[in-house]
């Protein structure tokens, strides 16, 4: 069965669209093969890195990419989810072929404040909420369509 690709985009690529990634491709990965980018791409989130390997994922070595390098690729999408708040979610291009857009709004862990421990809480908030929008993506999508 060929996988559908899909796209997690958000602003830096560093934390939000990594754990989407991550997330889509541990619980769906035989339906659906999951990227994601940013529209700055930036550092790589030592949260997002800590809050996944708590999940048993291990993306310490990972780089951060930009959406438009993914874009001029040509590389065709059957889902681009924007998992960044709304108004940075217009920013996003239209990728060619058929492509469904969807919005996911979470907190960007980049902002939060307080100790290591309290935005690390705040950060596994935000894993939990994109876990949860993953599996209900998985069930129906596959609902429809996965055998």
């Amino acid at each position: 069965m060929k996988k559908e690709k899909v796209l997690f985009v958000c602003v830096h690529n560093s934390a939000r669209s990594q754990i989407a990634q991550e997330m889509l491709n541990k619980m769906c990965g035989e339906y659906f093969e999951a990227h994601s980018a940013g529209l700055e791409p930036g550092e790589l989130n030592p949260l997002a890195v800590e809050v996944l390997r708590e999940e048993g994922i291990d993306i310490s070595d990972r780089e951060t990419r930009g959406v438009f390098d993914i874009f001029k690729s040509g590389k065709k999408f059957a889902y681009v989810i924007s998992v960044c708040d709304g108004a940075n979610a217009q920013r996003c291009p239209t990728f060619p072929g058929i492509t469904k857009r969807l919005t996911w709004s979470f907190a960007d862990p980049s902002t939060f404040q307080g100790t290591w421990e309290e935005k690390l809480e705040q950060t596994r908030e935000v894993r939990d909420l994109i876990k949860s929008s993953v599996q209900e993506f998985c069930g129906s999508i596959c609902a429809a369509n996965c055998p």
